[in-house]
């Protein structure tokens, strides 16, 4: 028997008001409530279960335009489709495509939460604000491996390290918009089978390799630095005598300090293996204290480095800022590798002890417990030999000068 379609007429809807179903015929019901909303449903089977669909308010869709859904949703059903998934499919083609630079800011939001170093964060940001700025404007399903390879040309020789983490950002943020259904899989980023038949040998990247000041040339350099009234001088020479990292050391907080036992403890969440990590304190780095502190009453949570603001930190980029205006090649977390060398050709402490001082894990969980209780006297006369040898060239009364670059330092 034929289907009967059309049972209803545009003056009979207007008409209509009695609660319940009103069949249009081949599935469309007008549906009127019992406090007189009317709205237009397909009623259909699939899957051996009756399905409902709204296709809108009777009063914003007509009688023309309802038996046009149906007659849609009546396709779908001949092909073999669920109307409903048809419709949320046709939904996402239909949002917005973002530009690359929305969906990374949306990924960056998202990611960040989780995350308590703020160099991590500083690098995430530039990768995908400076590295990647031609593709911010971009729609995210319109960027090609092209598009990748203008980013990564430039620097992928001049600057490896730099280029690798935009490389990996990049993919992270294409293969997120392709999860949310803005572009396909195939990432232009991707580096295996891809970007790795055009850019070189992965191995030609450098990780982790910082520019340091030779261990000859370390105690001039901070007889140099010790001339600079800038706070980013104090916080540099701080991190040469406690090889510690950048991080870590912008970070610190008048908390941190144990004057009475000359530590420096820094909490585990600011460090790189999330483990707490006690620095002995030499006298020059003391000294370096008084000076960064000068005349001002600090509460435990303020930072001792502290930017043009005595509320905020010193900016990250401010100690290597300062060595390329002294015109020296090299970094701050160079200075790590510049006292692991010193340490381990010119002194006679153990391996252990000197990788500790670093911060480096070392041994096993029992083992490191007992580092930790044991190790402390040995690392206090080695940050003070480190101290002495640094500072070889310096002239004795140099924290006088330093309070001047304190005060300095706030005008």
């Amino acid at each position: 028997m034929a289907r009967v379609l059309g049972k209803l007429s545009a003056k009979a809807v207007a008409a209509l008001s009695k609660p319940g179903r009103h069949s249009d015929g081949g599935g469309l019901y007008l549906s009127i409530s019992a406090d007189g909303r009317r709205r237009w449903v397909f009623f259909f089977a699939k899957g051996g279960k009756q399905r409902e669909m709204g296709l809108g308010s009777a009063r914003d869709v007509t009688l023309a335009r309802a038996r046009d859904l149906a007659a849609e949703c009546r396709g779908h059903l001949a092909e073999g489709r669920d109307p409903i998934e048809a419709r949320k499919r046709q939904r996402e083609r239909d949002k917005p495509v973002p530009t690359f630079g929305e969906a990374a800011d949306a990924l960056l939001a998202e990611i960040e939460k989780d995350w308590t170093n703020e160099k991590h964060r500083y690098q995430w940001k530039r990768a995908l604000e400076v590295e990647a700025k031609s593709l911010r404007d971009m729609p995210v399903n319109e960027i090609e491996v092209e598009h990748v390879l203008k980013v990564l040309r430039p620097i992928w020789r001049e600057k490896p390290e730099t280029a690798s983490r935009a490389r990996n950002r990049i993919e992270r943020v294409l293969d997120a918009s392709a999860a949310l259904g803005h572009r396909s899989r195939d990432n232009p980023a991707r580096w295996r089978g891809n970007l790795d038949s055009l850019l070189g040998k992965r191995e030609r990247l450098t990780r982790g390799h910082h520019k340091a000041v030779p261990i000859d040339d370390t105690p001039a350099f901070v007889e140099q630095l010790r001339s600079r009234s800038a706070m980013a001088a104090l916080a540099l020479e701080f991190t040469i005598l406690t090889a510690a990292r950048t991080g870590e050391v912008i970070g610190a907080t008048w908390g941190e300090i144990d004057r009475a036992k000359k530590l420096w403890r820094v909490p585990g969440e600011r460090m790189k293996m999330g483990k707490p990590h006690e620095v002995p304190l030499s006298t020059r780095a003391l000294e370096i204290l008084d000076a960064a502190v000068g005349d001002r009453t600090v509460k435990p949570e303020s930072p001792i480095f502290h930017g043009p603001r005595v509320s905020e930190a010193l900016s990250n980029m401010s100690m290597a800022m300062l060595m390329r205006r002294m015109q020296v090649d090299a970094t701050p977390h160079g200075f790590r590798s510049t006292f692991r060398d010193w340490a381990g050709d010119r002194t006679n402490f153990p391996r252990d002890i000197i990788e500790h001082a670093l911060a480096h894990q070392v041994g096993d969980g029992t083992e490191q417990a007992y580092r930790r209780s044991s190790a402390l006297e040995k690392r206090k006369k080695l940050m003070d030999a480190w101290a002495r040898y640094a500072t070889s060239l310096c002239a004795h009364g140099g924290a006088p000068l330093l309070r001047e670059a304190s005060r300095a330092s706030r005008v």
